[in-house]
């Protein structure tokens, strides 16, 4: 019998600059519109980062159905811990197991990293993801405000 999961994500697998458009693609439907070239260059940064980690869910036939980027947070208020910056599952497979594969893949990449928390922040509208969230595991720790400042 196959999951839901199995059918949608044959292979979950480090991202590469060739996924640069699916990536732009899949973070405009969350509403960070980017194009391929701006994502490219993004990737670059980040790949060259080993403290970051670019995942990519591939389907049966190359497609990509989502991504998740996570990285090593070090701080001085609190020990280091792995944080998700971004998971997007394309929208036509929400609900799949997709976005779960993807969550794992985060969970033992921290765990090799030696991260012993995997903390992540979603916006405060996104009241679905916050149950996928929930389901899985994760918690509310707090709640706070988000300041930034262009130069």
């Amino acid at each position: 019998m196959t999951t839901p999961a199995q059918k949608h994500a044959s292979v979950i697998r480090r991202a590469r600059i060739g996924d640069a458009a699916a990536i732009a693609e899949l973070a405009g439907q969350l509403g960070y519109p980017s194009t391929k070239l701006q994502v490219e260059h993004r990737m670059e940064l980040v790949l060259a980062d080993s403290t970051h980690a670019l995942f990519v869910a591939e389907l049966p036939g190359g497609r990509i159905g989502g991504w998740l980027q996570v990285f090593g947070y070090h701080v001085m208020e609190s020990d280091p811990r792995a944080e998700v910056a971004g998971l997007v599952v394309d929208a036509a497979l929400r609900g799949g197991g997709v976005g779960r594969l993807l969550m794992q893949q985060a969970e033992q990449w921290a765990h090799e990293n030696k991260y012993a928390v995997v903390s992540l922040r979603s916006n405060i509208v996104r009241q679905d993801t916050h149950l996928f969230y929930q389901r899985i595991g994760y918690k509310i720790s707090k709640t706070q405000h988000v300041f930034r400042k262009e130069l």
